[in-house]
């Protein structure tokens, strides 16, 4: 696996392997878990060869958030980058990414507004604006994305979309641990008593989930549901449950074919989400 570290060279090497080969990219905050493997594998089922990047973005991070807390772990992350047989690390630091005199911003609006966006303003010019930058880096044919960040992946194809971008965007399903909790690098920060206490959040995704596929449409009463699920959970801060148009991130009143259900909440110190889409099989 080469790893490289500068951009200059990455877009060198990503012209000469444009000439002959599909590029796919998967854009990491590093911390690898399944579910980031797990894109690895689709991309070297789609394309000829894969791009990883590893860059702890901070202008994606709030003042009081987690950037300096952040799990950082280079070496095992090449590790396991190296038994998927990767074929690039590209992994710059923070003053090649941003050097001094950096003024440019990527801002896609409206579907920043809702759900996690409502209170982590400005996270997601952050999230957009590095992975244009990563794009005109790596140049990928293919780039995947997993949907526990739902949000991020609505986002990301709205700005390829919008700004002609010359890559397809491959939404990859979440990857969950045995007993459901989502898999995530911030599942690190948790105690044994927490991660236990996170399982309810799955737990609430289903139970709505259950009430749905009987028959409820009316968003309050499924939010409701859901509300008095994790109420009961000591330790456990709701942040949003919200039922929202697939594409457009708005809220809806009633579910009628399909809506996402997404929950935010705080357990202790950390910050979680998860969703599921509630859509009624039609066989």
């Amino acid at each position: 696996m080469l790893i490289v570290r500068k951009i200059q060279e990455m877009q060198s090497l990503a012209n000469d392997f444009r000439k002959e080969k599909k590029i796919g990219f998967v854009p990491t905050m590093g911390f690898l878990h399944e579910g980031h493997l797990s894109l690895v594998r689709r991309s070297k089922e789609m394309a000829d060869l894969t791009v990883v990047s590893i860059f702890v973005n901070p202008i994606q991070f709030g003042p009081n958030e987690d950037f300096e807390r952040y799990p950082r772990d280079f070496e095992r992350d090449r590790t396991l980058l190296e038994k998927e047989n990767v074929d690039v690390l590209f992994y710059p630091q923070i003053e090649e990414m941003y050097p001094e005199g950096y003024r440019t911003y990527v801002k896609v609006t409206e579907i920043e507004d809702y759900l996690c966006g409502r209170t982590r303003k400005g996270h997601f010019q952050g999230v957009a604006t590095v992975v244009a930058k990563l794009f005109n880096i790596v140049k990928p044919h293919f780039a995947f994305f997993g949907e526990k960040d739902y949000q991020q992946l609505k986002i990301i194809e709205r700005m390829v979309k919008d700004l002609n971008m010359d890559v397809t965007i491959v939404a990859c399903p979440t990857v969950r641990e045995e007993d459901g909790l989502a898999m995530s690098s911030r599942n690190s920060y948790l105690s044994p008593d927490e991660r236990r206490k996170a399982l309810n959040i799955y737990g609430a995704l289903k139970r709505v989930q259950s009430l749905f596929m009987e028959g409820e449409k009316n968003v309050a009463k499924l939010v409701e549901e859901a509300r008095r699920f994790l109420a009961s959970v000591e330790g456990l801060e709701i942040e949003y449950i919200s039922i929202v148009d697939c594409e457009t991130l708005k809220d809806l009143e009633f579910v009628e074919e399909s809506g996402l259900l997404a929950i935010a909440c705080w357990i202790g110190k950390t910050r979680l989400i998860d969703n599921i889409v509630l859509r009624r099989d039609k066989r």
